[in-house]
């Protein structure tokens, strides 16, 4: 099942900081499949950001400053697990082994620091469309 426009609108208001425009949307994601589609999207714009902002060749120092910067930013920094979202962007950008993460707690993760690269990387509307179009290509190829 390939991913739906109604997905990627609700993670693009969530990206672009409209709260109320994503809070209605994410109200009407209530089948199983629509939360699945959602979550490989998540996961999809996770990579993608992960992808754009850091490399193989990236310092883990790098990873951890960011990592550290994102959860000075959070209102409530101990539900950022700093080991894990440490782990997932390092494998996001190497293929490292993260499976013995819980599935949830990986996803609220990969949320939470997607989120922080696009606000870092100040996407206009026509540059978040784009990193949403290639994000939503990539969870296709997951879910199909």
């Amino acid at each position: 099942m390939a991913v739906t426009d109604d997905q990627v609108a609700t993670l693009r208001a969530q990206l672009a900081g409209d709260t109320a425009e994503y809070e209605r949307r994410f109200a009407d994601l209530d089948t199983a499949a629509d939360r699945t589609g959602y979550t490989a999207l998540i996961g999809a714009a996770f990579v993608v950001a992960a992808e754009r902002r850091f490399s193989v060749d990236s310092e883990v120092a790098d990873v951890l400053k960011f990592v550290a910067d994102v959860r000075g930013r959070i209102p409530n920094a101990e539900s950022l697990d700093a080991r894990t979202a440490e782990r997932l962007i390092l494998a996001a950008v190497s293929d490292a082994d993260i499976d013995d993460i819980d599935a949830d707690t990986a996803v609220v993760t990969q949320l939470i620091l997607t989120a922080a690269m696009v606000a870092d990387a100040q996407y206009d509307d026509a540059a978040l469309d784009a990193f949403m179009a290639e994000a939503r290509a990539l969870a296709d190829g997951w879910v199909s």
